[in-house]
């Protein structure tokens, strides 16, 4: 009864943090589509671990993750709500992540009320080629599981051995900062507190090359 308990809780605690997918999911896009809109980044192999954060609280509201594998770069972004009819998604899988959709995606979540904590890991490529059809195998992810999916893709691969299934954002993140190679950022942005707003208004004149 403590254990369920504590997972009710948990579950609560990250519906209210933001951890959900708000309205009707967007249909998945077709493989035709899919393929399309397929990018490869000329980096190299890496893994990029988005972390939502309350200014106010400085509770996890949200995980994601960008995968540059040598295929292709995707966003996996499980039970989120960066969804639009601009975008190529499947199964909270985001495909075709140019550099111009990499910074709106980021600046889609950074306003006056959260920012985003970033660490970039570079892995060799057939860890990022793991990692890849792993979330795209994972399915869609059922609200305020984020965490959990994020956490359990990133347990499975080589050299992520260390990292623990858990359902909490930052301390997913702290974690990570553990691990040898990892290199952070944080952003930061004024806009105001309706995340809609920016996905409405698109990627804009963010940078394509």
């Amino acid at each position: 009864m403590l254990f369920r308990a504590a997972v009710f809780a948990g579950l609560a605690a990250l519906a209210l943090a933001g951890c959900t997918t708000p309205g009707a999911r967007i249909p998945n896009a077709t493989p035709e589509e899919i393929a399309a809109a397929a990018y490869r980044h000329p980096g190299p192999p890496a893994i990029t671990l988005y972390t939502m954060i309350n200014n106010r609280t400085d509770a996890g509201a949200h995980s994601s993750m960008m995968i540059n594998a040598p295929s292709q770069r995707v966003v996996f972004d499980p039970a989120g709500s960066v969804r639009a009819d601009y975008l190529v998604e499947a199964d909270d899988v985001l495909y075709g992540i140019t550099p111009r959709i990499e910074g709106f995606y980021e600046r889609a979540h950074a306003r006056e009320t959260y920012r985003v904590r970033i660490q970039r890991i570079e892995v060799p490529p057939e860890v990022a080629e793991q990692a890849l059809r792993l979330v795209q195998g994972y399915g869609s992810v059922p609200h305020a599981q984020c965490t959990v999916a994020t956490s359990g893709v990133l347990s499975q691969l080589p050299g992520f051995e260390g990292i623990k299934n858990t359902w909490f954002p930052v301390k997913l993140a702290d974690q990570l900062a553990e691990m040898p190679g990892v290199t952070e950022r944080v952003l930061r942005e004024d806009d105001a507190d309706d995340k809609a707003l920016a996905i409405a208004a698109g990627p804009g004149d963010q940078p394509n090359q």
